[in-house]
């Protein structure tokens, strides 16, 4: 838990009939002390797929229905553009082999309209088959989703009605439904979403116009109930479910190659641990993460469900293990499972990459052809990701040794890298690190193209952002926070997803205004609106309302006492930048109404640091300046009374940007400074990824969006400044601390106070 960030986990073991152990882990309600258990309450996402696909293989038992039947027999208002002629059946929806798109139009993952199941599947009849059916293997909510509409029509009550009296009853699924009641809703764990550059807020709650695909509410318990029941060939507490003969049908790989033992049967997916047959489904919807798996023929199972969105991997590591344990346990044999901290876990254990020595590997290596094998090691907080030429995700690195380990909650562990000693100027890689990648650098990027600089941006909602970007010469999207596609460029304002990932064979389709700017993006068929976020056209500053005029909060800051401090410092010796090297720039913006809060604050646009902080960036000013670049100062040290105006004029929600005054502030100790870089032949700012002071998440000194050049102007700033002893702030780019900022007292004294 603690190595992939996972604040609540459940887990139950089942051997047969039995569940062997089931517990959970982590805080559920820090107010009154509640810790999760195995009957804490879950959102299950995809796991609820099997279910769906559990009730209609009911009615093929039945002979209400006819799997292989064109489903517009039970469906007759399902049209969705077929240009291929054969005809959508159940059981290509059931095994993800329709061509169907991933999502709907309507009701889609990202839709928090709650529509009924009824309006999401003829929203569907707006769409065209993505892949001809039977063809290849498209994974798709939609499906599921119309599978469900099948069983709410043939049943003649809502989905979920039926779905429980057909299905959750039988197995005695007490804790279970695919629509939230009062008691299910008391006993939800709280999830919680994060960002790639390093965000986190709480997971939306909203209902799925796809419930029969991703709905269901659950405790590891239930779910164990429903293992043991296919374990028992079907038979749950309250009867039987299907027959064996079904059970062993969906646990049958479809429309697999002679000799295939692998892929999508109905509903589960089929693979193999270890050289045991396995059987189950993941599942991700907002904040949860599930896994169940099961040994169907030695009859172990497991189910781990955490909250933190996103982390399969991490749950499906933790199931793995588990049933590697019971196997041994089962043969007698001991070990099995690595507990955390004792020595048979060593060996396989990885660490943080050391802040200092991530800096030094930060770069772009590549092997000397094939660039399409180049990867890139970026920043991921203090440590290190690595993202592929070809995308689809960029998995955070850990240490084992010297070696770089791909350990990562959404991706799982994969490739190595072995660097040589600390000038990074190669890695090891491949099987026995016996591949090599060189350190390339491709020099200051071009420009993105004038055409895709009105799409780039963002799109969607809050709590799951489309981002749009450009890197290497190409339009890029970020997708459900975790999975970055390159597009290929079909016309001026149509880009195709690649031909592997989520949305595989799928495009992104952009509308524009009559300035050329992108007003809403169809991804994969869903609407994602323009976020206007960035500052006004013509602008270079995005501003608050402050809550109370600045002259009122001026006088009562004046009046105020900074915070006590106690302990040793060292003595103040704040020296001004511009005297120590004349070239570097002044751009103060709170001598001027050019900031947050549209008010000049400061009497005088000085800039003045601690001596060894101040030497510090005097130095990084001169690296940059054999590159082209020199320093724009914005604000140093701000005396304690501008940090509580800062403070009294925000916004709560927005009150991440600027420091609390009862704390104090680094700017306050002199040992803070907001900077960019200027263009020495030009004399102007460089274009960075958002403007300074914006409290938007383009702050972010790890955002994801922009263009290669302003996020190469960004990591130039960076490398220079953390080189001479800064650290940058995570959530603004331009806001750097000096190693010594400890070493110094609580400043107030105004600038004309300073000699």
């Amino acid at each position: 838990m603690r190595a992939h960030g996972l604040p609540i986990v459940s887990i139950a073991l089942v051997d047969d009939q039995e569940v062997v152990w089931s517990k959970g882990f982590g805080v559920i309600d820090s107010a009154t002390h509640r810790t999760a258990g195995s009957e804490t309450v879950f959102r299950v996402g995809s796991v609820s797929k099997l279910f769906t696909d559990v009730a209609i293989m009911q009615l093929v038992e039945q002979g209400k229905i006819d799997l292989d039947a064109p489903v517009t027999r039970y469906l007759p208002d399902f049209h969705p553009h077929n240009p291929y002629g054969k005809a959508i059946t159940l059981r290509q929806l059931m095994s993800h082999r329709s061509g169907l798109v991933r999502e709907s139009p309507v009701g889609s993952y990202f839709d928090s309209t709650s529509p009924p199941l009824s309006t999401t599947i003829a929203s569907l009849n707006r769409t065209t088959l993505v892949y001809p059916p039977e063809s290849h293997t498209k994974y798709s909510n939609a499906a599921i989703a119309t599978v469900g509409l099948v069983l709410e029509r043939m049943n003649g009550v809502p989905f979920a009605q039926a779905l429980s009296k057909a299905v959750l009853e039988p197995l005695g699924m007490t804790a279970s439904a695919f629509a939230p009641t009062p008691a299910l809703t008391r006993d939800l764990a709280p999830a919680e979403m994060w960002t790639l550059d390093g965000r986190t807020f709480a997971a939306p709650t909203f209902q799925l116009g796809i419930a029969p695909a991703g709905s269901m509410y659950t405790t590891v318990t239930d779910l164990a109930r429903f293992v043991s029941a296919l374990f028992a060939g079907g038979r749950g507490v309250n009867g039987q479910l299907l027959k064996p003969e079904t059970v062993a049908q969906m646990w049958t790989p479809q429309y697999a190659r002679p000799g295939e033992q692998s892929g999508y049967g109905i509903g589960f997916r089929v693979g193999t641990l270890d050289g045991h047959r396995t059987v189950g489904h993941d599942g991700a919807i907002y904040g949860f993460s599930t896994t169940v798996q099961a040994l169907p023929d030695e009859k172990l199972g497991v189910i781990v469900v955490t909250t933190r969105d996103g982390a399969n991997a991490a749950v499906d590591e933790i199931g793995e293990a588990a049933l590697r344990g019971m196997l041994a346990a089962r043969a007698g044999r001991t070990g099995g499972v690595a507990v955390a901290g004792t020595p048979a876990a060593t060996g396989d254990s990885t660490s943080e990459i050391a802040p200092a020595r991530a800096r030094k590997l930060v770069g772009r290596y590549a092997p000397r052809s094939r660039a399409s094998r180049e990867i890139e090691i970026t920043h991921r907080g203090t440590g290190l990701a690595v993202l592929p030429a070809t995308g689809g995700g960029i998995p955070e690195l850990h240490a084992r040794g010297d070696t770089l380990i791909v350990d990562d909650r959404v991706f799982g562990t994969g490739s190595r890298f072995l660097p040589n000693a600390d000038s990074a100027t190669m890695l090891r890689t491949g099987d026995a690190l016996a591949d090599t990648l060189l350190r390339v650098d491709h020099g200051m990027p071009k420009d993105a193209r004038t055409p895709w600089r009105g799409i780039i941006g963002e799109y969607g909602p809050d709590y799951d952002i489309l981002y749009v970007y450009e890197r290497d010469g190409k339009l890029w999207t970020l997708i459900e926070w975790f999975f970055p596609y390159p597009l290929t460029e079909v016309s001026r304002d149509t880009f195709a997803f690649p031909p592997n990932g989520l949305y595989d064979g799928e495009r992104i389709v952009f509308t524009r205004d009559k300035s050329g700017r992108a007003t809403e993006a169809v991804a994969a068929g869903v609407r994602f609106a323009r976020r206007n976020i960035e500052p006004k056209a013509g602008t270079n500053q995005l501003r608050i309302t402050p809550l109370r005029p600045v002259s009122e909060l001026r006088k009562e800051a004046l009046a105020a006492t900074p915070p006590t401090e106690n302990g040793s410092f060292r003595e103040t010796n704040l020296v001004e930048l511009v005297k120590l090297d004349p070239t570097i720039k002044l751009e103060i913006r709170y001598a001027t109404s050019n900031n947050f809060l549209g008010t000049q604050v400061y009497d005088e646009p000085r800039a003045f640091m601690q001596r060894p902080a101040a030497e510090a960036l005097v130095r990084a000013h001169h690296a940059l300046k054999s590159l082209g670049y020199g320093l724009l100062i914005h604000d140093a040290y701000r005396p304690w009374y501008v940090t509580k105006i800062f403070w009294d004029a925000t916004p709560p929600a927005k009150r991440w940007l600027v420091a609390n005054p009862a704390e104090g502030s680094k700017h306050n100790r002199g040992s803070a400074v907001d900077l960019t870089l200027y263009d020495l032949k030009s004399g102007k700012p460089v274009e960075m990824v958002s403007t300074y002071d914006e409290s938007t998440e383009r702050a972010y000194a790890e955002y994801p969006g922009g263009t290669s050049l302003q996020r190469w102007y960004r990591e130039l700033l960076r490398q220079a400044m953390e080189a001479q002893g800064f650290t940058v702030n995570p959530q603004e780019w331009w806001h750097f601390d000096h190693e010594d900022w400890r070493s110094y007292r609580i400043g107030n004294a105004p600038f004309t106070q300073i000699h």
